[in-house]
């Protein structure tokens, strides 16, 4: 500016010393001349934005963003789709480029996309559902009608970081008021149009672009039902272009087409279905480029939309693909001085500082969150923070009732709030799961047991809960529990409950000798019931105090001529007191990687037929993991006084890791020990319903014993196998060989816990 001030300086100095007309005149028409151009300059061209969808491949739009701001390329509207709307609308909010590249290569997409929270977080009632039957198919009833989850994955995960990442514009409403005017691409599942969101909450308006179905369930905004934005506009040139720009850049990263190979399967058909119909509308928006408009298009290869775990690779892919294109970029170029200035006109983003005058919950119409108020670490008079209020949401979402359970601080009549916003499962809630467990010797021997859970959320605002089981085949099972918190508040403790269940089983077991002949066959048929008062600790587990009575029968059926042991009909019943502690803190109820679990029942009272008798069952296990190598150790002791005498005892011991290379309840008695050592490693490959495959082995050490003479003068038996195994929705697989140095060697097929 100083420049030009000198310049008009120096031509009017010249204006008036001229005594020729004509040179006034062409003085005059060269200043406005210049002064036209120097304005033109100060009308730069307005750059416009256009992020596509692509899932995983569209964190290279980081890497693109990264070239543009090295190159001074100023950014004036954004159009994003899907993954495109969350790069393209964070960076809309105020992040740089890179701030959103160390955020995403920081991002551990596994936990992201976990279909639930993280199991140590989940109250000691769900991790128990684990341990009965896989949690992977979850079932309902709603209304009468039987209904199937509406996604694949959990979507809390990425709400949880959007809706971290998007504080610093919690009070934008409308998106032309972020610091870059912006706009999302999504599709209304009902009538298939687009639908261009531009205002409202930001952080669910980027959810709702990428609500990839089958994959994320659906979103609601404003009477709208959404999903993708990719199924009908997944390069939004058309919406960049009505926000006034003048030239586009363009990222395009969408998924090619597959090959012949994949369409060998009805998953790969569909995939490929979806494809095509979003290719056919990528190809429509690409039309609409112009000559001053600029494509980019990154070498992305085969890297495929669900890559997240090669993201850093993805980024590097974006910023290498932007940068073959440096001399077309170049032309949209400003200088240091005018970049600069665009800078300072997006101030750096900062977190809200606010007191939370009010906590309130929405959403939901099925339960009652307020119950859990008390327990929340955001409560009136606090500082809002974003730490505690991300772990209130996941407590919430740790009851296993809700398909979002999201956060917003907002601002109403002065008063800042902490509002989470809830949405229930629809097919709640009444849950469903089913197991199995099946297992064969490939030497005639095999079992098979349905399992069936049936749990009733909320029957009172106080959170009660009907669970009920059922298991048909082998070991036929009824159970039946109801459970209702008492909102006590005791000392440092809160949330007690008292629970009453009833529940009878049966099993059919075999005698056999020190040969491992068999001896006799018998059935033992177990009743009990009893009322606890329990006390949930927090995360880690629980703690039961009650009365319980047991009925216990065995009856031989079958007996080998010139039996000389004893194998008489055992009949039992014992009342007494209850004492029962859980601590569960696994990552995984099957194949943990790290964690521990310790369950102990001690049982006293008086009984019919063995007088007074004791009882007790514990067992530990702890789990840690050196780079792909996990170890574990268990052990396990179990011990019933009784006053009869008989060879069949309370418990059995042998089988797949109950001491491998024995038959499966081999070894019988009233008084068990268990000790074992494991290791395996997960592989590289991926079940086509569950969570990973793995190879291990273990060594085991332990032994049954009728009477505590023989316990104290017993010695210890040896196992151990070498297996691969499977996570899957119905349950752990194995696939082991077996070998006890006393017992046998042989080959096992084994579906469901050991």
């Amino acid at each position: 500016m100083s420049s030009d001030k000198g310049q008009w300086l120096s031509a009017l100095a010249f204006f008036f010393a001229s005594q020729n007309r004509e040179m006034r005149w062409l003085l005059i028409v060269l200043l406005l001349l210049h002064s036209a151009i120097a304005h033109a300059q100060e009308q730069r061209q307005r750059v416009g934005l256009v992020l596509s969808g692509g899932g995983a491949r569209g964190l290279s739009h980081v890497g693109v963003l990264k070239v543009l701001e090295q190159q001074r390329i100023p950014i004036d509207a954004i159009a994003g789709t899907s993954m495109g709307a969350i790069v393209g609308g964070l960076y809309a909010s105020g992040m740089s480029a890179d701030e959103l590249d160390k955020a995403f290569r920081a991002i551990e997409w596994e936990t992201v996309f976990a279909r639930r929270v993280d199991r140590q977080h989940l109250s000691q009632r769900r991790k128990e559902e684990d341990f009965e039957i896989s949690p992977v198919i979850e079932l309902g009833v709603h209304e009468g009608e039987l209904r199937t989850p509406v996604a694949a994955a959990s979507s809390r995960g990425l709400e949880t970081l959007l809706r971290r990442y998007t504080l610093p514009v919690r009070g934008v409403r409308e998106f032309d008021q972020l610091p870059i005017p912006f706009r999302a691409v999504a599709t209304d599942l009902e009538t298939g149009a687009a639908v261009v969101l531009e205002r409202g909450d930001l952080a669910l308006a980027l959810r709702s672009s990428m609500s990839v179905p089958g994959v994320f369930p659906p979103t609601e905004m404003d009477g709208h039902i959404l999903g993708d934005g990719g199924l009908v506009n997944n390069v939004p040139v058309d919406v960049a272009r009505a926000m006034g720009v003048d030239v586009l850049i363009v990222v395009n990263i969408g998924t090619p087409l597959a090959g012949r190979e994949a369409l060998r399967s009805a998953v790969g058909i569909t995939a490929q279905m979806i494809n095509i119909l979003t290719e056919q509308n990528v190809q429509r928006s690409l039309a609409q480029l112009g000559e001053r408009d600029l494509l980019i298009t990154p070498p992305l290869g085969s890297f495929s939309s669900s890559d997240f775990e090669r993201g850093r690779q993805a980024i590097d892919i974006g910023e290498q693909g932007a940068r073959a294109l440096i001399d077309q970029l170049q032309s949209y170029s400003v200088s240091e001085e005018r970049y600069a200035q665009w800078r300072t006109e997006h101030p750096k983003r900062r977190l809200p500082e606010a007191t939370i005058g009010y906590v309130a919950f929405e959403g939901t119409t099925l339960t009652n969150p307020a119950r859990f108020a008390a327990q929340l670490e955001s409560q009136p008079g606090k500082r809002f923070d974003v730490d505690r209020a991300e772990r209130d949401a996941r407590t919430l979402a740790a009851s296993g009732d809700y398909l979002r359970a999201d956060y917003q601080l907002v601002s109403h009549e002065g008063s800042d709030g902490l509002v989470f916003d809830l949405e229930d499962k629809p097919w709640g809630p009444n849950y469903l799961r089913i197991g199995l467990d099946l297992s064969t010797d490939f030497d005639g021997r095999g079992s098979f047991t349905l399992k069936l859970s049936h749990n009733r959320h909320w029957l009172t605002p106080a959170g009660t809960e009907w669970r009920n089981r059922l298991q048909i085949g082998a070991v036929p099972l009824v159970f039946t529990e109801l459970y209702h918190p008492l909102n006590w508040t005791i000392g440092l403790s809160n949330d007690w409950f008292v629970a009453g269940y009833a529940g009878a089983d049966r099993m059919r077991g075999t005698l056999y000798g020190a040969d491992g002949n068999e001896l006799a066959r018998y059935v033992r048929s177990t009743a009990r019931a009893g009322v606890d008062l329990g006390q949930p600790w927090g995360r880690f587990g629980e703690l039961r105090i009650g009365l319980s009575a047991q009925q216990v029968r065995a009856r031989p059926t079958l007996i080998a001529a010139g039996l000389t042991t004893s194998a008489s009909t055992v009949n039992e019943a014992e009342v007494g007191l209850r004492v029962a502690a859980v601590i569960d803190q696994l990552d995984f109820a099957n194949f943990p990687t790290r964690g521990y679990r310790a369950i102990g029942e001690v049982a006293i009272g008086e009984g019919r037929g063995n007088g007074r008798f004791q009882r007790l069952d514990a067992s530990a296990m702890a789990v840690t993991t050196v780079g792909s190598h996990t170890f574990g150790l268990y052990g396990l002791a179990r011990g019933a006084s009784s006053q009869q005498s008989s060879g069949i005892g309370r418990f059995e011991l042998g089988g797949f890791h109950q001491l491998s290379g024995y038959r499966d309840g081999q070894l019988i008695g009233n008084y068990v020990l268990l000790g074992r050592a494991s290791w395996y490693m997960r592989l590289p490959y991926t079940p086509a319903v569950g969570r990973a495959f793995f190879v291990g082995a273990t060594a085991e050490a332990g032994n049954a014993w009728i009477s505590q003479q023989e316990l104290r003068d017993g010695s210890l038996r040896t196992g151990m196998s070498l297996f691969f195994g499977a996570d899957t929705g119905f349950g752990p697989l194995y696939l082991a060989l077996t070998h006890a140095p006393r017992g046998q060697t042989g080959v096992v097929l084994f579906l469901g816990r050991p």
